[in-house]
């Protein structure tokens, strides 16, 4: 029996796109993310569209299909690979057992700032471009998340007091980082977190601002530290066959787009970041910040995951990393 998301897919691929009347030949596209529309990515991704669209003169027209509707995140990868969609939008820490460089921006602590995140993902940028190329893909831009906070029930000054707590994890990061602070890695998706704090499965968190507004954390817990901890990226990416059988003047036209993309989502990233934080605190969480005696032990946690991850990486992962911090 067909199921409905193969339905849906069947379907996608399948339905026509009306060209102009007398128009040339059209590249009519499908792309998928995983993120609702509200979502600052999917929102920075329809001004992307809608730009090369309008510059085509009705050459090329491109279905966006949003909040998994057509892939899961775990599936958009390879659906891009494989001529299923020629665009794609994934967080590339998710992509992580595939290799170590898709990571590196979850070290903790690592990037702590949206100048250093820039710095980091321009280091980050021809290690990426490589890798999918190599898979069949070309890299458009990357935008990050905004910064990473600790959500707990009581105000946590040190790390001690987070050992042998249920810690919410949901990527190899996640779950290292718990272990080494003696907490107990629960894996959780977004979509559980309020019954999972309710139940007392889990007791405290790290994840962005914007989670806890999609999740209401203040249903489930008072206290809001930012950390800055991490602030991974997104990617957005094209089926390189694809991309390169567009016409010369299209290619760059996507490609210039793809620029002010990026440019746009920083600034975009920064008013969610922003804008999510002073939500958490008129709902009535408490917002505290760090200690510096939780800063001292967050930078002890992030010496001996970024040691791992350069031994995970290799000589390229110790040449990126020596570039960040010259």
């Amino acid at each position: 029996m067909t199921t409905p998301r193969r339905s849906l897919l069947a379907a996608a691929l399948a339905a026509p796109f009306l060209a102009p009347r007398g128009a040339a030949a059209q590249a009519r596209w499908q792309m998928a993310t995983p993120y609702p529309d509200g979502n600052f990515h999917t929102r920075n991704i329809r001004a992307f569209l809608d730009e090369v669209q309008a510059g085509s003169g009705g050459r090329f027209a491109v279905q966006l299909h949003s909040n998994a509707a057509l892939l899961p995140m775990p599936q958009i990868k390879r659906g891009v690979q494989t001529g299923q969609v020629q665009l794609g939008e994934i967080l590339l820490t998710a992509y992580a057992n595939e290799d170590p460089f898709f990571d590196a921006d979850a070290i903790p602590q690592l990037v702590v700032t949206q100048a250093q995140a820039k710095k980091l993902s321009d280091l980050q940028k021809p290690y990426i471009e490589a890798r999918l190329q190599r898979q069949g893909m070309q890299l458009l831009y990357m935008v990050p998340w905004p910064r990473s906070g600790l959500y707990t029930q009581t105000p946590v000054a040190t790390l001690e007091q987070l050992r042998g707590s249920r810690f919410r994890t949901f990527s190899p990061t996640t779950n290292r980082f718990a272990t080494l602070i003696g907490a107990n890695p629960t894996l959780v998706q977004s979509a559980e977190l309020a019954q999972a704090f309710a139940t007392g499965i889990v007791q405290a968190q790290i994840t962005s601002a914007a989670t806890g507004v999609d999740t209401s954390a203040w249903d489930y817990a008072r206290v809001f530290s930012p950390l800055g901890f991490t602030m991974t990226k997104n990617a957005v990416f094209v089926s390189r066959r694809d991309f390169m059988a567009l016409p010369e003047d299209l290619r760059a036209l996507m490609m210039a787009a793809a620029a002010r993309a990026e440019t746009r989502g920083y600034e975009m990233q920064k008013e969610a970041q922003d804008g999510t934080e002073r939500t958490l605190a008129e709902r009535g969480m408490t917002i505290v910040e760090p200690s510096p005696e939780m800063l001292a032990g967050l930078l002890r946690i992030s010496a001996t995951m970024t040691d791992e991850w350069i031994a995970r990486a290799g000589d390229d992962g110790r040449r990126l990393i020596d570039a960040y911090r010259a």
